[in-house]
C-alpha cells in the first residue's frame, strides 16, 4: 500500500519534469513509458491474472483510437465523447467476439485472436467512414485540455499519461484484492478445478476481457491524440498486439508491477535504438527485443519480477502474484 501511494506521489511530482528537463525527447520517452505500462497492465488483466493469452488487443486499442479520431476529425468536436464511446464500444465488441473464442483453450484461443486482428485490420482499411487506408489526420488546434492536444511541449501529454497510468493501475489494484481477482487467478491455475468449486469461468473470462478491452481503448485514444493521426497500420496490427504481450512478459505476467518494469526497460530501449542505431537499418529494436525476451524466457520465465523475487528484493505482497 505504501509503495502504491509513494508511486502516485512520485507521478504527481514528475508532472513538472518534462518542462524542467527542457528536452522533448526525454519527455517523449517518459510519456511512452507510462502509456505502454498502462497498455500492458490492461492486457495483464486477461493474460496475466486470468491466464487467457490474447494477441488481439490491438483491436480494442484501435477502436479507442478511432473513437477519439472520429470525434476530432469526422465530427469536428472535442475528443472526450469519442473516447468514452470508443471505450464502451471496445468492451461490447470484446464480449461479442470473445464468447465463441473462449470455447477454445490454450494455443487455439491465441490463434483465434490473431485472426481477429487481421479481420479488423482489413475491415478498417476499406471502410470509408473511418477514413480507409488514408486514416484520419487531425486539424491544427490550440493547445488545451479541451482538445487534449499540445504541440508546444510534452507537459500536458505527460500529465495525461500519468493520470491514465494511475487510473489503469488503480483499477487493477482494486480488482486484484476483490473476489473477481481471486476468481480470475483460480481460472488461470485450473479452469476445471475452479468450476468444481462453483466459479463461473465463462463469466469471469468475459468480465476480464471487457474490462481489459475498455482500458486498452482508453490507451488507444491517448495514442491517437498524441500522434495527431490514426490509421489501421498504426493501431490495428499484430505488431501493436505483440507490444501488449511482450512488455507484460518481460516485466512479469500476473504481477501488479510487472507491466511498469517491462515498459521501463523496453520503451527506452526501443526509442534509443531507433535514434542512435537507425543507420544499421530498420528493425534493430525488434531484434534486440527478441534477444532480450529469449534470454528472459530461458533464464527467468517470470520476468523481471521473478528476478527481484529470486534475489529477495520484493518486500511484502505489493508485487502481486509471482
Amino acid at each position: 500500500m505504501f509503495i502504491w501511494l509513494g508511486l502516485l506521489a512520485v507521478l504527481a511530482a514528475l508532472a513538472v519534469i518534462p518542462g524542467a528537463i527542457g528536452n522533448r525527447f526525454y519527455a517523449h520517452v517518459l510519456v511512452l513509458v507510462l502509456l505502454y505500462a498502462s497498455m500492458a497492465q490492461s492486457w495483464n488483466i486477461l493474460g496475466g491474472y486470468c491466464g487467457q493469452v490474447s494477441f488481439g488487443h490491438s483491436v480494442f486499442f484501435g477502436i479507442g483510437a478511432y473513437g477519439a479520431g472520429m470525434a476530432m476529425v469526422t465530427y469536428r468536436g472535442v475528443p472526450w465523447p469519442g473516447i468514452i464511446a470508443g471505450a464502451l464500444l471496445a468492451a461490447a465488441v470484446s464480449a461479442l467476439i470473445s464468447w465463441p473464442c473462449f470455447k477454445l483453450r490454450g494455443h487455439y484461443f491465441a490463434i483465434a485472436t490473431f485472426a481477429i486482428v487481421e479481420i479488423f485490420g482489413r475491415l478498417f482499411l476499406v471502410w470509408d467512414w473511418v477514413g480507409g487506408a488514408l486514416g484520419l489526420d487531425y486539424p491544427i488546434l490550440d493547445d488545451s485540455w479541451k482538445y487534449f492536444l499540445w504541440s508546444s511541449d510534452k507537459t500536458g501529454y505527460f500529465t495525461g499519461a500519468a493520470l491514465l497510468f494511475a487510473f489503469v493501475f488503480g483499477v487493477v489494484r482494486f480488482l486484484e484484492k476483490r473476489r473477481f481477482g481471486y476468481y480470475a487467478r483460480a481460472v488461470r491455475e485450473g479452469q476445471e478445478t475452479a468450476e468444481s468449486l462453483g466459479v463461473d469461468s465463462m463469466r469471469v473470462k468475459l468480465t476480464a476481457m471487457a474490462i481489459s478491452a475498455f482500458l486498452a481503448a482508453l490507451c488507444g485514444a491517448f495514442f491517437a491524440q498524441y500522434n495527431y493521426r490514426v490509421d489501421p497500420p498504426m493501431v490495428l496490427s499484430l505488431d501493436m498486439s505483440m507490444k501488449f504481450v511482450l512488455i507484460t512478459i518481460l516485466g512479469g505476467m500476473g504481477t501488479f508491477w510487472g507491466p511498469l518494469l517491462g515498459a521501463a526497460v523496453l520503451i527506452p530501449l526501443q526509442e534509443y535504438t531507433r535514434t542512435y542505431l537507425s543507420h544499421f537499418g530498420a528493425g534493430v529494436d525488434q531484434m534486440i527485443y527478441g534477444i532480450l525476451i529469449m534470454f528472459m524466457m530461458i533464464r527467468q520465465p517470470k520476468g523481471i519480477m521473478g528476478f527481484l523475487a529470486e534475489f529477495g528484493l520484493l518486500g511484502g505482497k505489493d508485487g502481486g502474484d509471482i
